[in-house]
C-alpha cells in the first residue's frame, strides 16, 4: 500500500469513528468531522508540535476546535495520536460521565484546550491564547534562548464566522498583529436551516483582509498538499494572523446527505451509514474500526512528541543556566504559583486619607500587586481611566510591544472576556479586565464558560449601582448582582470600602478554580476606621466627602468569610442589618440612629454570598443567628435571592424598577437608600414581630 493510500485510510478512520459514535449515541454532529478530517490530519501529523503523553507541555501548539459541535473530530484525533482517551470512551460518546461529552469540555478530556460549543467562543479564546504566547515570549525569551515559541491553530465553521464575538476578537487580533494565530475556516455554505445564503452572503476573506489578516484560499479541503502549503505560508507570515478559507463539503462521503443540512446535527441513519462506508471503501463491520496500519501510523506521534518536548527541556536547561532568576519567575508563573509574600504589606487605607471610591482603591491595589506578580496583566474595554485598571509603571500591550501589561480591548466587552479565558487557559498569566457592571451582560457567555471550566480570570466591574448617578438607567445595573450570582462557580465580591477592596483582590487571586467578579463603586465612600487599620494618609486624594467614619469596626479581612459582623450591639441584637458595598455605610448610620432609640442593632457586611456559603454552618450561625428573625437586607438591585438570608420575617430594601438620571445622592434618596429609611424599616419589622 502506498503512503498516499495509507493516509486516505487514516482520514477515513477519523470520519468513520465520528460516524459510528454519533450513530451509536443517536445524537451528535457527523458532518463537520467528515468534512474536516483531511485538514485535521494534516495539522496533527505534519505540522503541529505536541506530546500526547504530556498534554500540558507548556510549549505545545494549541489546537482549538471552535465549531465544538464537531467534537468527534477532536476526540478521534486525540485517541488516534496516543492521548489517554480510549476507544471505549469513543464508544461512550455523549453518555453520562464519559470523557467524550457532546461538546469538548476543558478538564474532562486530556488534550482539550478549551470548552467550545457556543459558536465564536473558541476562536475568541484562541485570540487570547495567541496574546498570551506573544506576551510571555516578549517577557522571557532572550536571543538564542526562545523557550516560548508555539502556534495557536483553530478550525472554525460558518457559524463561528457569523457570531459577533468572533468579529470582535478577530478585529483585535488583526490590530495586534498576532502572527502565530492560524485559523482554518471550513467554508461549506451550509447551516442548520439550509444554505448559508439564507442569512450570510459576505466575502469572509475580504472581511478578514480588512482586519489586517493574511488571507489564503484552498479550493478543495481534501487536497492535503495544498492545505499543508497554506499552513506553511501562514507560519511564515509573522506580522499578522492568518486565515485559510478552505472550501469543504459537510458530511463528505455520505451519498445522500453530503453538502446538505441533513449532515449537520443528526445521525446519518443506519442505512446511510452503510452507504457511506461503501462509498468510501470502508468495511461495514466492525463498528469503531481502527486498522492496525492506521493505528501504527498515528502512533508515530508519540515518539515525535516526546522528542519535541525533550529538545525543549534541554533548551530550558540551557536557559536556566544563563538566566537563573528569570527561570524561577517563569517556572513559578507557568506552575500557577505566586511568589511568597505576594499578599503581605498590601496598601492600607485610613479615614484620614479622605473618602475613596472602591474603584480607586482597586486601582491602587492593582498597582501594588503588579510589582509582586509578574503574570498579572489586564486592562479594560475602553474604560481604563474609569475602571482604574492601568498599571502606571508598565507599558501598553501593542503590536510593537507585546511585553506591555496594560491591555486595551477597545469597545469589545464580549471578546475581552473570551480572550481573557484564552489567556487563563494558556497558563503563565493571571489576567483581569474591567468595564461597567451593567456591561457584564455583554460578557456573560464567556463568564459562564470560565466558571464551567474552573479557570480564574478576574473581572473589575465598576459603576456598580444606581450610585453612578447622572448617566441614568441605561448604565445603572439593577439585576446584575443576581444575574452573576446565578452562575455556578462564579464568586461575586462587592466590597464596602477601600480596605475591603484590597482584601477582595487578595481573595480573587487566591482563587484558582473559578472566576471572580469585583463590583466597585463610582461614588466615593468613607474609609471605615477599623481595628488595626491606621495607615498614614496618601497624598493627592480628594478631601473627605459625606459622613464621618464610624469608629471601632471589625477588620476588613472578614471579607474572606463572605460576611462578618462589622458592628454589633451589647448582647443579643434585636435586629440585624445586612448590606453589601456602598450601602454598608448607610446601615452603619442607621444603626447609630437605632441605638440612640434603644434598639440593639447588628450590622453585617456581606460582600460575597459565595464566600459566605463556603463557611461552616457554625460560623454562618454566629453571623446570622436563627434566634434573630428581624433582619433587613439593603442592596440597590433586585431583591430576588435575599430571602435566604432575611428569612420569612425579614425585609429587603432593593429595587424592582430601573434607576434614574440624577446626581447619585438624589437617586439614592428617591429610591429609599437612606439611613432614615433603613432605620424606619427596621423599626417596622420589630413592630410587626411583637
Amino acid at each position: 500500500m502506498s503512503e498516499h493510500d495509507l493516509e486516505q485510510r487514516c482520514i477515513n478512520t477519523i470520519r468513520m469513528l465520528a460516524v459510528d459514535a454519533v450513530q451509536q449515541a443517536n445524537s451528535g454532529h457527523p458532518g463537520l468531522p467528515m468534512e474536516a478530517a483531511p485538514i485535521a490530519y494534516v495539522l496533527w501529523t505534519r505540522l503541529m508540535r505536541y506530546n500526547p503523553k504530556n498534554p500540558d507541555w507548556p510549549n505545545r501548539d494549541r489546537f482549538v476546535l471552535s465549531g465544538g459541535h464537531g467534537s468527534m473530530l477532536l476526540y478521534a484525533m486525540l485517541h488516534l495520536t496516543g492521548y489517554d482517551l480510549s476507544l471505549d470512551e469513543i464508544r461512550n460518546f455523549r453518555q453520562w460521565e464519559s470523557q467524550t461529552p457532546g461538546h469538548p469540555e476543558y478538564g474532562d478530556t486530556p488534550g482539550v484546550e478549551t470548552t467550545t460549543g457556543p459558536l465564536g467562543q473558541g476562536i475568541a479564546n484562541a485570540v487570547g491564547m495567541a496574546m498570551a504566547e506573544a506576551h510571555l515570549a516578549a517577557r522571557y525569551n532572550r536571543p538564542g534562548h526562545e523557550i516560548v515559541d508555539h502556534y495557536t491553530y483553530v478550525i472554525a465553521s460558518d457559524g463561528d464566522m457569523m457570531e459577533g464575538v468572533a468579529s470582535e476578537a478577530c478585529s483585535l487580533a488583526g490590530h495586534l498583529g498576532l502572527g502565530k494565530l492560524i485559523v482554518l475556516y471550513l467554508d461549506n455554505s451550509i447551516t442548520i436551516d439550509g444554505g448559508t445564503d439564507l442569512a450570510f452572503s459576505e466575502n469572509t476573506g475580504l472581511r478578514f483582509d480588512s482586519y489586517g489578516w493574511h488571507v489564503q484560499r484552498v479550493l478543495d479541503g481534501n487536497d492535503l498538499a495544498r492545505v499543508e502549503a497554506a499552513v506553511e505560508m501562514a507560519r511564515n507570515e509573522t506580522d499578522r494572523p492568518s486565515i485559510i478559507v478552505c472550501r469543504t463539503v459537510i458530511g463528505y462521503g455520505s451519498p445522500n446527505k453530503a453538502g446538505t443540512s441533513k449532515a449537520h446535527g443528526e445521525p446519518l441513519g443506519e442505512e446511510e451509514v452503510e452507504l457511506t462506508k461503501q462509498n468510501l471503501g470502508w468495511p461495514l463491520k466492525p463498528k469503531f474500526l481502527v486498522p492496525e496500519d492506521v493505528r501504527d501510523w498515528f502512533q508515530q506521534m508519540v515518539p515525535y512528541g516526546k522528542g519535541w518536548e525533550l529538545a525543549w527541556r534541554q533548551a530550558v536547561h540551557a536557559y536556566a543556566e544563563a538566566f537563573p532568576e528569570l527561570t524561577d519567575t517563569w517556572q513559578r508563573a507557568m506552575d500557577g504559583e505566586l511568589a511568597a509574600g505576594w499578599d503581605e504589606n498590601l496598601p492600607t487605607f485610613s479615614p484620614d486619607q479622605g473618602d475613596m471610591a472602591t474603584r480607586q482603591a482597586s486601582g491602587v491595589t492593582i498597582n501594588a500587586l503588579s510589582q509582586r506578580i509578574p503574570g498579572l496583566l489586564g486592562g479594560s474595554a475602553d474604560l481604563a481611566g474609569s475602571n482604574n485598571t492601568m498599571v502606571e509603571a508598565e507599558s501598553n500591550y501593542t503590536a510593537g510591544n507585546y511585553a506591555g501589561r496594560n491591555l486595551h480591548f477597545g469597545v469589545r466587552e464580549h471578546a475581552m472576556a473570551s480572550a481573557l479565558n484564552g489567556m487563563a487557559l494558556h497558563g503563565g498569566l493571571r489576567p483581569y479586565a474591567g468595564t461597567f457592571l451593567v456591561f457584564s451582560d455583554y460578557m456573560r457567555p464567556a463568564i459562564r464558560l470560565a466558571a464551567l471550566m474552573g479557570i480564574a480570570p478576574v473581572y473589575v466591574f465598576t459603576h456598580d449601582s444606581v450610585g453612578l448617578g447622572e448617566d441614568g438607567p441605561t448604565h445603572q445595573p439593577i439585576e446584575h448582582y443576581m444575574a452573576l450570582r446565578a452562575i455556578p462557580n462564579l464568586t461575586l465580591i462587592r466590597p464596602a470600602d477601600a480596605a475591603e477592596t484590597a482584601e477582595a483582590w487578595v481573595a480573587a487571586l487566591r482563587r484558582t478554580d473559578g472566576p471572580v467578579a469585583l463590583a466597585l463603586t463610582r461614588q466615593k465612600l468613607p474609609v471605615l476606621n477599623r481595628e488595626g487599620n491606621g495607615a498614614a494618609p496618601t497624598e493627592g486624594l480628594a478631601p473627605t466627602e459625606g459622613l464621618a467614619p464610624t469608629r471601632g469596626l471589625a477588620p476588613a479581612d472578614g471579607l474572606h468569610r463572605g460576611a462578618y459582623v462589622l458592628a454589633d450591639s451589647d448582647g443579643t441584637p434585636d435586629v440585624i442589618l445586612i448590606a453589601s458595598g456602598s450601602e454598608v455605610h448607610l446601615a452603619l448610620e442607621a444603626r447609630e440612629t437605632l441605638t440612640g432609640e434603644g434598639v440593639a442593632a447588628r450590622v453585617v457586611s456581606m460582600p460575597s454570598w459565595e464566600l459566605f456559603e463556603a463557611q461552616t454552618g457554625e460560623y454562618r450561625e454566629s453571623v446570622l443567628p436563627a434566634s434573630v428573625t428581624a433582619r433587613l437586607a439593603v442592596e440597590p438591585g433586585v431583591t430576588l435571592g435575599w430571602e435566604r438570608y432575611v428569612g420569612p420575617r425579614g425585609d429587603v430594601i432593593g429595587l424592582e424598577r430601573f434607576g434614574a438620571s440624577a446626581p447619585y445622592q438624589d437617586v439614592f434618596e428617591h429610591l429609599g437608600f437612606t439611613a432614615e429609611n433603613i432605620a424606619g424599616r427596621a423599626k417596622a419589622l420589630l413592630a410587626a414581630g411583637k
